[in-house]
């Protein structure tokens, strides 16, 4: 098999975003902010940390307060998610599906590389994939299409022989950008509101190898 699948984590691996969203409330009622649903579905999910920070602080977070800051809030999701982690119904038994159909496997998050070891180590996903790229691989965050580009040299294939699942407007994007197909993982947004993908599923059940070998025709 020449062909690859690669999987953005939070919302299309987990079902990650009310965790991140307690992490993020308790972060920012630190600070007496109290962020709505609303400005976390539109400011907040699909989005990097840099962005997310700056964003709801009201000024340009970057270079070493970006670290620290960041480190905070992702400890607080790590610290409350450690005893939630579930992956999307269906999401096992397809991954081993691909791998045992050939397909080479990899995943590309905006999160920092700290939760990809919580979520990927608790799947036991790392055994079975080519490229696991996370926050600090990359310069350039999504919707640039640099860690899908990246994983797809990784993978040693070309954009057109990738197809990924996402879930967030920027997300898609940015794999669009890299020249890939699209499955859109409904999870935590309506098919209005993403870019046209090459395929929607709200989850992992009935789906099998034959559905992203139709996307590669």
């Amino acid at each position: 098999m020449t062909k690859a699948v690669i999987f953005d984590m939070d919302g299309v691996i987990c079902h990650t975003n009310p965790f991140h969203s307690q992490a993020f409330k308790i972060f920012f009622e630190k600070r007496n902010l109290f962020p709505t649903e609303e400005e976390f579905q539109e400011h907040m999910y699909g989005k990097n940390n840099g962005y997310i920070l700056s964003h709801f602080l009201g000024r340009e977070i970057k270079g070493q307060e970006l670290e620290e800051l960041e480190f905070e809030k992702e400890s607080l999701f790590r610290e409350i998610y450690q005893h939630h982690v579930e992956p999307i119904s269906g999401f096992m038994p397809f991954f081993q599906s691909l791998k045992d159909a050939g397909f080479r496997l990899g995943v590309a998050t905006s999160a920092p590389f700290a939760n990809l070891e919580l979520i990927g180590g608790r799947l036991d996903l790392f055994p079975n994939l080519h490229s696991a790229l996370a926050s600090e691989h990359v310069t350039k965050h999504k919707p640039n299409p640099e860690v899908y580009l990246k994983t797809a040299s990784n993978l040693n294939l070309a954009p057109e022989d990738c197809v990924v699942f996402e879930d967030s407007f920027s997300g898609v994007s940015a794999a669009k950008n890299a020249g890939m197909k699209v499955v859109g993982v409904l999870s935590s947004h309506t098919k209005e509101q993403l870019p046209i993908c090459d395929l929607y599923t709200e989850n992992y059940l009935g789906l099998d190898p034959n559905h992203v070998i139709s996307l590669l025709v």
